[in-house]
């Protein structure tokens, strides 16, 4: 059996793990909020029509800050569709998703929904199709308390108390040529400065967010990122990062890679934003937002690939004048195998604490999503709700820079990585620590001794592990606990040594106390 060594040093801290790292993410799109968190015939739906089932798993989840309405959603959105009387609001042909769009839930129910699960509204402004005034009307409507129009329709329709919504993206994928707007980085940033600086006039209190690079393999990264900078660095808090991962034609071994593969992303992003630090001598540091990640099942190996996706259409196979409301969209059924990736992917996030402070789980319900639910019927975690459940129950205080001694193999996409993958948290407050870890072994369990010494005395407080012997393994309607977490019951804790023996495939965590 294989080996490894990890050693966790509370000298060695990263940065403090701000509770925003455990966002999610909530767009217009497929069934995320129509059948999603919103369906007032349900049996379960409260006074205001939202699933409370859903509820409740959301809460159970640990979700913190949600990214609203969109996603390629937005660059098509305008925000007055979605205010004002139910009846009133117009129906929509959604471009993004070629979907007809009812906006029978917009800001003022969804602000509603977000404080039913005690998480922080974040709001995406559209700078696609619309423009700097559109963005100050809506910061005007959601956020001054009283004697302007826009403050004074708000309170007329319901809300006397101002929304407080402090994070702003400002747009979304902009150099992404699928996008409603879509534009060059010299063109966006331009406008995305005009846009920031304008909001902070109205609301000194905002916090902003660049659109950067769509994602890694775009042919524009990271230049795009550099030039929005360019224009953007003085005026923004983020740059925001998306990223999507998935097994390919079948090669797990590089898929179980993907936190590596986010690693040297976020180092780029990193890298890019202090370059435009360096070049205008900024005293600034710019943090990210990775407000896109997931797995998500996309491209030419989709069909090929049989048991990963049972419902999924895309949108240019829509044919004729359908516009489908809320379609089965990217409903992808995730297995243990994903489940893994998540967990080391939350890894990743935790190794830049001191860099991510905001980041989104997309999207959280039925697409690409870790829970899912059936019109009329029930609503279920998938195999991936429960790795996020457990770290952002955890993780808490400092992310520590830990130091990992493991065997390696060879990937075809990433080269040479490591077996083993690890992560570690501790919270001086209650004395308690946390320890994440993954391995990528296909066929092998792997036996790991962390040195837990320099924390002082400890004791195991719980394990939690997400492992079986078939890998794909997924949750289903008819079978919605097929897959869950079991306690690692190999670990023990002797003289400051935690030893633990981890399953072929498998993400583990250990509170300690």
């Amino acid at each position: 059996m294989s080996t490894a060594r990890v050693t966790i040093d509370p000298g060695f801290v990263i940065g403090p793990i701000n509770r925003r790292l455990f966002g999610t993410f909530i767009e217009h799109m497929g069934r995320a909020v129509y059948t999603g968190i919103y369906e007032p015939g349900h049996p379960t739906a409260d006074e205001d029509g939202f699933r409370q089932d859903v509820i409740e798993l959301v809460k159970e989840m640990g979700v913190t800050g949600i990214r609203y309405p969109g996603g390629n959603f937005v660059s098509g959105f305008h925000w007055r569709d979605s205010v004002g009387p139910k009846e009133e609001r117009p129906r929509r042909l959604s471009l993004a998703w070629r979907s007809s769009e009812s906006n029978q839930v917009g800001l003022h129910e969804f602000a509603t929904w977000v404080e039913k699960v005690g998480g922080e509204l974040m709001y995406a402004v559209n700078l696609g199709t619309a423009d700097t005034k559109d963005a100050l009307d809506v910061l005007e409507y959601a956020n001054i308390a009283k004697s302007t129009t826009l403050s004074d329709e708000r309170v007329a329709n319901g809300r006397t108390e101002p929304f407080g919504i402090s994070m702003w993206y400002l747009g979304n994928e902009m150099d992404g040529p699928w996008q409603v707007g879509h534009s060059s980085a010299e063109d966006y940033g331009k406008k995305a400065s005009r846009t920031a600086k304008a909001l902070r006039q109205l609301d000194p209190r905002v916090e902003l967010v660049a659109s950067g690079s769509s994602h890694p393999t775009m042919a524009t990264f990271p230049m795009w990122d550099r030039e929005v900078l360019e224009h953007t660095y003085d005026d923004v808090d983020y740059i925001s990062c998306h990223g999507y991962y998935q097994e390919r034609n079948g090669d797990l071994a590089s898929f179980l890679a993907s936190p590596v593969k986010m690693d040297r992303y976020l180092d780029v992003v990193i890298a890019t934003a202090d370059h435009v630090k360096a070049v205008k001598r900024s005293e600034k540091t710019l943090n990210i937002s990775f407000d896109e990640w997931n797995v998500w099942y996309l491209g030419e190996n989709l069909r090929s690939f049989p048991r990963q996706v049972d419902r999924f259409y895309r949108t240019d196979e829509i044919e004729g004048d359908d516009w489908p409301e809320a379609p089965r969209l990217a409903e992808d059924v995730y297995s243990v195998a994903d489940a893994v990736v998540i967990g080391g992917l939350l890894i990743s996030l935790l190794r830049h604490a001191d860099r991510v402070t905001s980041a989104a789980m997309a999207i959280l319900v039925n697409v690409i999503a870790p829970i899912t639910t059936e019109p009329g019927g029930p609503a279920w975690r998938q195999a991936t709700y429960f790795p996020f459940a457990v770290t952002s129950r955890l993780a808490v205080g400092v992310s520590l820079d830990v130091r990992v001694q493991s065997d390696q193999y060879e990937s075809n996409e990433l080269g040479t990585v490591p077996l083993v993958d690890a992560g570690a948290t501790v919270d001086e407050e209650t004395g308690r620590a946390a320890v994440f870890l993954v391995n990528r072994s296909l066929t092998d369990p792997i036996t790991v001794t962390v040195n837990l010494a320099a924390l002082g005395e400890k004791s195991i407080l719980e394990t939690q592990m997400m492992a079986d012997d078939d890998v794909y393994a997924v949750n289903t309607k008819d079978n919605p606990d097929r897959v869950g977490l079991k306690p690692n019951e190999t670990a023990s804790l002797d003289d400051g040594i935690l030893t633990i023996t981890l399953p072929a495939v498998s993400w583990t965590a250990v509170a300690l106390g």
